[in-house]
């Protein structure tokens, strides 16, 4: 595995979005050239685009199992600074030219309208072995939740992606103050989805109380 460095960012992520967005060519694109394009910080990038669907409400099951495998793997090269290993294969599976576009005009809109709020600050939060240890930690955790087994429960995964997004823009930006919100975003979605799952186990043990208590949960929530 190559060893990676978290740089303080030379442009700001929408500038560093356009340029990858004018050099992908038609008619695909693989995943290895994507990440060149977009440098070191375009695992976090990556990350953050992966975890943007499950801003809705209620996402697809499974999808969150699909796209939580390589989220993980991004935590993990963050905590230990290395890129993760991918198989060839993976790395060269070709994309739509037109549907990166897409993607990255979309993010890129996204970062235009939020960039101004974020700036490199609290560097103690983004520099450093230890550091990157607990961000990656916490960003694998936020990651986990997402994946976890609650299909169809209102807000399940969105909070997670919240806590998710925050930390790998925090991280691209060296914005210590976003890492600490995604830090807090993440201690909210442990409380939510831990909470769900432990009455989930409840339900097999009480099913009628249980779901009294999952109604009357969300109800408040």
């Amino acid at each position: 595995m190559t060893s990676i460095r978290f740089r303080d960012p030379e442009v700001r992520i929408s500038a560093a979005l356009a340029v990858a967005c004018a050099a992908v060519r038609d008619p695909f694109v693989t995943l290895r050239e994507l990440f060149a394009l977009l440098g070191e910080q375009g695992l976090l990038v990556f990350c953050g685009v992966l975890a943007a669907p499950f801003l809705l409400p209620v996402t697809v099951p499974a999808m969150s199992t699909v796209f939580g495998i390589p989220m993980l793997l991004i935590g993990f090269a963050v905590m230990f600074s290395r890129v993760p290993w991918l198989p060839a294969r993976l790395l060269d599976h070709r994309i739509q030219a037109s549907t990166v576009r897409g993607v990255l005009q979309k993010l890129r809109g996204w970062a235009l309208r939020f960039e101004h709020l974020v700036r490199p600050r609290l560097l103690g939060l983004s520099r450093g072995l230890t550091i990157n240890v607990v961000n990656g930690g916490l960003l694998m955790l936020a990651v986990a939740l997402l994946m976890a087994p609650l299909p169809l429960v209102p807000f399940a995964n969105t909070v997670p992606a919240i806590a998710i997004l925050l930390l790998c823009f925090g991280m691209a930006e060296r914005d210590g103050a976003v890492i600490a919100l995604g830090w807090l975003a993440t201690l909210i979605a442990t409380a939510y989805v831990g909470g769900l799952l432990v009455l989930v186990f409840y339900a097999g043990l009480h099913h009628d109380k249980a779901l009294d208590l999952i109604r009357n949960w969300l109800a408040s929530t």
